[in-house]
């Protein structure tokens, strides 16, 4: 099954969050919706500039409309430093009217797999349809002063010290505490050991969980 219909990816606006692959997964979606309609993908905070996507920077509604009459994907964003795009001139709210799904990366975790949010974030355009909280499967097991973005606030609210060790419970704490998600999407479940981890955590929950590879294009839904 593919991750947009595990995710239930409906037309509209979508924000992805936390850590462990947002990046990928915006691609990924983008591609597979792409057979259903026009995608448009950016970021409210700051992503890289992709090279396997068209991108159109500091486009007018009127611009990015009739660039979508081309390609059925397209990256939109304004131009900063280091090769690195922010978020779109156009509002977010606004490009959903222009294509049928739009994929916003709304958060930023420093490449890590888990992430706690300040007050300040995560960054979800006004507008947004459905937010998915993307965590990394590598991390339980991990300390968490090694695997989380924020670690001393991750561990402030999971009620642990900085150097213990991720675990389904301490996820679910946190992820129960911010309560950001519509749904959660567990990546890099890659053997037994990381699946057993993940069916854990989705069993704590009560949410929809999915989880899978975005390497592998492997997927499963949790519950």
């Amino acid at each position: 099954m593919k991750i947009s219909e595990l995710l239930q990816i409906k037309p509209g606006l979508t924000a992805l969050i936390g850590g462990g692959g947002k990046t990928s997964l915006m691609y990924r979606l983008a591609y597979e919706l792409s057979e259903c309609g026009a995608v448009i993908v950016g970021t409210s905070t700051k992503i890289f500039e992709p090279k396997d996507l068209p991108v159109l920077t500091d486009g007018s509604k009127e611009e990015i409309s009739a660039a979508l009459q081309s390609h059925r994907v397209l990256c939109v964003g304004t131009k900063i430093e280091n090769g690195k795009l922010s978020a779109p001139s156009v509002r977010f709210d606004e490009l959903k009217k222009l294509a049928d799904y739009v994929i916003v990366e709304a958060d930023g975790a420093h490449g890590l797999p888990l992430k706690a949010h300040t007050a300040y974030e995560p960054v979800i355009p006004k507008g947004t349809d459905k937010t998915v909280l993307v965590i990394g499967a590598d991390a339980f097991g991990q300390p968490i002063c090694e695997t989380c973005h924020r670690p001393e606030l991750f561990a402030q609210i999971a009620g642990v010290d900085i150097q213990s060790v991720v675990t389904p419970e301490t996820v679910k704490r946190v992820i129960e505490k911010e309560r950001l998600e519509d749904c959660l999407y567990i990546n890099k479940v890659e053997d037994e050991q990381t699946k057993a981890y993940a069916q854990e955590l989705a069993n704590l929950l009560d949410l929809p969980v999915a989880a899978g590879s975005l390497r592998r294009e492997e997927y499963l839904c949790l519950c």
